[in-house]
Parts: C-alpha cells; sequence; structure tokens
C-alpha cells in the first residue's frame, strides 16, 4: 500500500511540472485631465508617480494625453514606478475629422511590461470625434509560438456632456468600433478601458456594447448597471469627480458620476485563456463609503481608519485628475519567458515618419532574410507583404498608397510596430 502511495505521489509532482504557472496582470485606466497642458496643480507628475509605485500595474491604459512630450515623461514614470521594463504604444494624434469644432487634442496611449506583453499590431479605428486606438498584445510565455495567449486592448473617450445630442454621438462612435470588432475572430479576447461619460446603462452607447448579437460581446465585470448619475446607491462604482473646490482644473463637483470603466469580452469572464479574476474589480481610490457622496476624494468622509486607500493616496488622486483609475486583474495558465533568456533584436527605424513617396526603413544590425515586414491602413487590415532582400535596409514605393496613417508590422513578434503617415 506504501508503494501505491509513493507512485501516486510520483505521478502527481511529475504532472505537476508540465502544467503551467498561473499568472496575473495587474491593469490599470485612468483619464490624466489634459496631461501635460492642465498644470493649474504644480509638479502633479509627483502624484502620478506615487499612484503608479503603489499599484504597479502590468498594463496602464490611459486618455487625455496632449502631445508626445506628455506620453514620454508617462513613459519615464512607469520606468522608475514600477520598472525600466515599460514600454509604450506608438504615439499618435487623434486622426479623427473634428469639424464640429470640439477638441481633438485628447490622445489615448497604452503603456506595457514587456517582459510580460509583446505589442504586435497597433489599429486605429477613427469616427467624428476621437479615435478608438486598439493595440493587440501577446503574453511573452515560453510556448507562446505553439499556444499564444492574444488579448486586443481598446483605449477610448467618448463624447462628454449630457443631453440627447451628445448621447447620440457616443453611441455612433460606438457603431464605429462594431464595424472593426465585427472583422474579428468570435472568441477574441477583448479589453476596453476608457471614459465613456455615460450618465445611464440604459445609454444607447453602453447597451450597444453589450448587445448578445454582437461579433464581440462586452460585459461589465463588476456587475454594477444602472443609473449611476448622482445616484448615491453606485457610490463604490463612481470615478469622478474627485473635486469639489475651483483651481485645480477639470470638473469639481464631487464624487457623483461613473464615467470611466474596463469592460470585457464575454468570455473573458470564464472560458477564455485570459480571464478576468473574480472580483478585481476596482475603483482606485474610492473606499465604497455612502459618506463620500459628493465630496472631494480626499476628504474625511471618503475614508476611514479601515478604509482600503488611505489619505496619502487619495490626496495623490485628488491632485493629479479630476477621475480615478479603474483597476482589475487578469490570469492566464501559462508560464512567462525568462527576461534573461530574450533574444535583444535589432533596432528598426524609419528615416521619417512622414512619407512622401518613398519608405526608407533602417536596421542597426541584420536581419535574417526569412523575415517579412507587413503594411497595414488604420483598420488593422494587412495590404502589403514586404521581403527583406537587404537586410540592414528597406526601401519602398508608397506613391501608390492613399494619404493617410499606416502601421509597418514585421513577422518577427518581439520587433515593435512602427507608424507612419502617407501624404504626398
Amino acid at each position: 500500500m506504501k508503494k501505491k502511495n509513493l507512485r501516486i505521489l510520483i505521478i502527481v509532482f511529475l504532472t505537476s511540472l508540465s502544467v503551467s504557472a498561473q499568472e496575473t496582470f495587474k491593469v490599470m485606466f485612468y483619464n490624466l485631465l489634459n496631461y501635460p497642458l492642465e498644470d493649474a496643480v504644480p509638479n502633479r507628475e509627483e502624484d502620478l508617480e506615487f499612484i503608479l509605485s503603489e499599484y504597479q500595474p502590468d498594463l496602464f491604459l490611459v486618455c487625455e494625453l496632449n502631445n508626445s512630450t506628455g506620453a514620454n515623461n508617462v513613459l519615464n514614470i512607469t520606468k522608475s514606478a514600477i520598472t525600466p521594463d515599460f514600454e509604450m504604444a506608438t504615439y499618435v494624434s487623434n486622426t479623427s475629422d473634428d469639424a464640429s469644432g470640439d477638441q481633438n487634442d485628447l490622445q489615448n496611449q497604452l503603456y506595457y511590461n514587456s517582459n510580460k506583453f509583446i505589442l504586435q499590431e497597433e489599429i486605429i479605428v477613427p469616427t467624428d470625434l476621437r479615435d478608438f486606438n486598439v493595440y493587440k498584445l501577446k503574453i511573452n510565455a515560453i510556448n507562446q509560438s505553439t499556444n499564444p495567449v492574444e488579448l486586443y486592448v481598446v483605449v477610448c473617450h467618448l463624447k462628454a456632456s449630457s443631453g440627447a445630442e451628445n448621447a447620440q454621438r457616443r453611441f455612433n462612435m460606438v457603431l464605429e468600433l462594431d464595424t472593426f470588432l465585427n472583422t474579428l475572430p468570435t472568441n477574441s479576447n477583448v479589453l476596453l478601458g476608457g471614459d465613456l461619460n455615460l450618465y445611464t446603462g440604459t445609454e444607447p452607447a453602453f447597451q450597444q456594447l453589450l448587445q448578445d448579437t454582437n461579433n464581440i460581446t462586452f460585459a461589465d465585470p463588476v456587475n454594477r448597471v444602472g443609473n449611476w448619475n448622482n445616484n448615491p446607491n453606485f457610490v463604490d462604482v463612481f470615478t469622478q469627480s474627485t473635486r469639489t473646490q475651483s483651481g485645480f482644473g477639470g470638473t469639481r463637483g464631487g464624487f457623483d458620476d461613473r464615467f470611466d470603466f474596463i469592460l470585457t469580452s464575454e468570455n473573458m469572464l470564464s472560458t477564455s485563456n485570459i480571464t478576468y479574476v473574480p472580483d478585481s474589480y476596482v475603483v482606485y481610490g474610492n473606499n465604497g463609503l455612502s459618506s463620500c457622496y459628493n465630496r472631494r476624494i480626499n476628504s474625511s468622509d471618503c475614508g476611514n481608519e479601515n478604509s482600503e486607500f488611505s489619505f496619502a493616496i487619495r490626496d495623490a488622486l485628488h491632485n493629479f485628475s479630476d477621475h480615478l483609475p479603474v483597476t482589475l486583474s487578469l490570469q492566464a495558465n501559462i508560464t512567462l519567458s525568462n527576461a534573461a533568456e530574450i533574444v535583444k533584436l535589432p533596432n528598426v527605424f524609419l528615416e521619417n515618419t512622414l512619407i512622401d513617396s518613398e519608405l526608407r526603413l533602417n536596421f542597426t544590425a541584420p536581419l535574417p532574410a526569412t523575415n517579412n515586414v507587413y503594411i497595414y491602413n488604420q483598420m488593422g487590415q494587412k495590404i502589403e507583404t514586404l521581403s527583406i532582400t537587404n537586410n540592414v535596409q528597406l526601401r519602398y514605393n508608397t506613391s501608390h498608397l492613399s494619404n493617410g496613417v499606416y502601421v509597418l508590422g514585421f513577422s518577427e513578434s518581439n520587433i515593435r510596430p512602427i507608424k507612419f503617415v502617407v501624404a504626398h
């Protein structure tokens, strides 16, 4: 009997060696409040560094970036607050038409831990106001070539303000996103983080995202759908406004709205190869106290000695933005690649990102001739496949391409995609 039990233990032990480890990934979405042009609060970068060092996200999704200087500042903050391995997607200014005169200098961006994720594609979905920015990621796992775990991350900022006209514009923007999502496989893993500016769960834009006849149907992981605006019953998911006083920039109406969300495709709640961790959805800095309704987030009404979020973190959140971040965790049964074993590939760069007639791509070291370069349009559709015949440079005539934004992708997935603009 003892020998039999020993054999069983050995079998269980050996079997466990072949099973992938379970990895958890932390996600944060944050409206950065017109960063860096909004300067009513001095040195608010220090507040952001404190916030990120406390939460330590692996994926950091943001909106309301004004320019590339701000994008690079935030990248440097992630590198110092979280890990030097953080990278960002290609910064690109909003491409959507803005004939109505509303602001279109509010960009989205993705920052990610490059030891854990590989950025494969960057896609722009234009609307009549602001772009949806879509990023296709792959987990950097040891078996990524044979069993890849891929994730589409959508970052967005829908039309602000109440009223039927603004609600219709939010709905129209979501319809544009659906057109793109219809091109994806139905089992795709899709995460959407954004300032949706929604006042109620019955609004058409939100209902369209949750529509079960869609190719990709989203779900609210925390399952708190309702009439959020000025309803203290939903204080636990409120994200705006952190402020009640003027002089800080942004909105100062007090804590009374759920504008910011992270949604997941329905499959990520249970059946996908990367899933939502139950009960991990948290509005960061929100202690869920009914006494916080219509107060400023660093008020004593928004925290006590038993609260998860201290005054120090709530004060930093109050000073940095009029929104609170939204967070959740994802998990996957994979084993991450050892960072020390990642092959550092040659740098790839364009001589110019604004192209008239010829694209000139250079490599700082030779690439294998088996590598291909792909050109994608802003809808993410592959329109050209280029072979590398000269392993230190590539020249390509773009005169037949229409004016617009394009992305270079590579068959070697560890090389980051590169955006360029054709303007004849």
